[in-house]
């Protein structure tokens, strides 16, 4: 149970800061490299895939990824691209905190629901396909929207 809660509050916190992280990133012009690095630095957590206590089935992996999808929705429709001086910034819209909280305590219900069925170490994998699949899903979209803004941009007439 204490891993449960330690946990929780953990992804509590790091979720929290998320929200003042992207907020305070929005002042910034956004670049490719802004939009890929979060995706691919997250990745890295598959390494906890080479311990079996992580490891699960293909059908939970399809799972996460496609509610990951699902949810990754409510930040593509929350997150827009602007040109301001000359620059490309994403600028998230006044509900977007709103929604990036409202996932976080939707993920931590579902959470508490699914560690009862499966063990913390299946529950820690499935959530983190979930969160990988959410963010690749809406860095991939912003990617592509940031390339044809870019693209416009290049093509004005000056």
């Amino acid at each position: 149970m204490f891993y449960i809660i330690g946990s929780t509050v953990v992804f509590a916190f790091m979720a929290t800061m998320m929200v003042f992280i992207r907020l305070k990133a929005s002042k910034k012009p956004a670049s490719i490299k802004k939009i890929i690095l979060p995706p691919i630095m997250m990745s890295t957590g598959a390494f906890m895939f080479l311990f079996p206590v992580f490891q699960i089935q293909w059908i939970q992996v399809v799972e996460a990824l496609i509610v990951g999808a699902i949810f990754s929705i409510l930040l593509i429709k929350t997150s827009k691209f602007e040109i301001k001086g000359g620059n490309i910034y994403l600028t998230p819209s006044r509900v977007f905190p709103i929604v990036l909280l409202g996932l976080i305590v939707v993920r931590l219900i579902i959470k508490l629901i699914v560690g009862s069925y499966i063990s913390l170490g299946e529950t820690t994998g499935m959530f983190f396909i979930l969160a990988l699949g959410m963010i690749l899903t809406w860095r991939t979209t912003m990617l592509i929207q940031y390339l044809q803004i870019r693209k416009e941009q290049e093509n004005a007439p000056i």
